[in-house]
């Protein structure tokens, strides 16, 4: 034998002594009940996380057996799965979302309800119905009557200042004359 083929024979009898240990790292946990990850069978089995991502059926070994709470004994009955867990943390963050939706639609609701009311207590905002737009609509006729009648009233007023200034530059031009 080379070296180098002495040296790929003991680097596959040292993977696989590494992939016994993993199956047989699995079979203490599932009879132990115990939680099963990755991270777990690794530490169990003494090997690194790497070393099972890098055989696809080690890895699928691991899934599988944190997935099936059957094969894991009579107190994986009482555990939760992996899958289980996902679908709780999925409803969960569907109903977070729903949650919030329903906050969001409720302060918009009131902060719109609060406007209204500020609104028509200090008078800033627009009038609610269509009467008192007609209301409003009335009362500023009414004002622009009122305005037209003082302008006229003044305009005559003007009219006989100017008249009266005129007579009295006329009396003063003669004086002086």
């Amino acid at each position: 034998m080379t070296g180098t083929t002495a040296l790929a024979e003991a680097r596959r009898r040292d993977v696989d002594r590494r992939r016994q240990r993993v199956h047989h790292a699995l079979a203490e946990m599932r009879a132990q009940a115990a939680e099963i990850t990755i991270s777990s069978a690794a530490a169990r089995a003494r090997v690194h996380r790497s070393f099972i991502h890098r055989h696809p059926d080690l890895r699928a070994a691991v899934i599988a057996a944190a997935e099936d709470p059957a094969t894991s004994g009579p107190a994986a009955a009482n555990t939760v799965s992996r899958r289980s867990l996902l679908a709780d943390n999925a409803n969960l963050r569907d109903r977070s979302r729903r949650l919030e939706q329903h906050a969001r639609s409720l302060e918009d609701r009131l902060s719109e309800l609060l406007g209204t009311q500020i609104s028509q207590r200090t008078g800033l905002g627009a009038p609610d119905d269509e009467a008192a737009l007609r209301e409003q609509a009335d009362s500023l006729r009414q004002q622009i009557l009122d305005l037209r009648k003082t302008l006229e009233e003044r305009d005559e007023e003007l009219a006989a200042a100017r008249e009266a200034n005129r007579r009295l530059m006329t009396e003063l031009n003669k004086a002086r004359s």
